[in-house]
């Protein structure tokens, strides 16, 4: 599950029964699409502006760090990459370089995709499954959905990916989560209210 808020690797065992395995341990990727985008000029919402410019750069362009956590490693950390990416472009300016802003989109999304699709396959792999899905805004991210084909096509794993128009915010995803509520026999009054930092699994 990627998104602005999130980057998990979630083992879904049922409607509503989740194991989160890995979590992002600072910004969630999403947000630092945002925040890259922001700083090249592109403006906000950054994903989608990032995933255009990059289809014009060279993804190995410029080697921006891929973090891994040793104890954990199926945990994200997106905070030094994005970091990196800033300290990048203020370096060319304080030498008076000119900079590629489509390689650094393209650079910069490699190395999150890289570092999503790795720690997915490992999950997958340890344990013991033979699916992955994508969810949430990042999914939509072309080079994700290609990089995330391409490894599961290697490892023998069948891969979900909802339509672009699907992994943003919107009242199928809505409908859906409810309709599987509802089977399960939850039942809300008219006072329930959206709570929107509720943990996943939790209601």
């Amino acid at each position: 599950m990627v998104s602005g808020g999130h980057t998990h690797l979630v083992r879904v065992k049922d409607y509503g029964e989740y194991e989160i395995l890995g979590r992002t341990r600072d910004d969630a990727a999403g947000e630092a699409f945002d925040k890259v985008a922001r700083a090249i000029g592109l403006g906000y919402p950054g994903g989608p502006k990032i995933d255009r410019l990059a289809k014009e750069g060279n993804p190995d362009a410029i080697s921006f760090p891929k973090a891994r956590i040793a104890d954990a490693p199926y945990d994200f950390s997106f905070s030094g990459l994005k970091s990196a990416v800033l300290n990048y472009l203020n370096g060319c300016k304080m030498k008076g370089e000119p900079v590629n802003d489509a390689d650094v989109a393209a650079s910069f999304q490699k190395a999150v995709v890289d570092v999503l699709v790795e720690h997915a396959m490992l999950a997958v792999r340890e344990s013991g499954l033979d699916r992955l899905a994508l969810a949430g805004g990042v999914a939509s991210n072309s080079a994700l959905r290609a990089a995330a084909e391409k490894a599961c096509e290697e490892n023998g794993i069948r891969l979900y990916r909802p339509s672009p128009i699907f992994c943003t915010d919107n009242a199928a995803m809505i409908g859906a989560a409810a309709y599987y509520e509802y089977r399960k026999g939850v039942r809300h009054g008219l006072d329930l209210n959206a709570v929107p930092n509720l943990k996943l699994g939790e209601r």
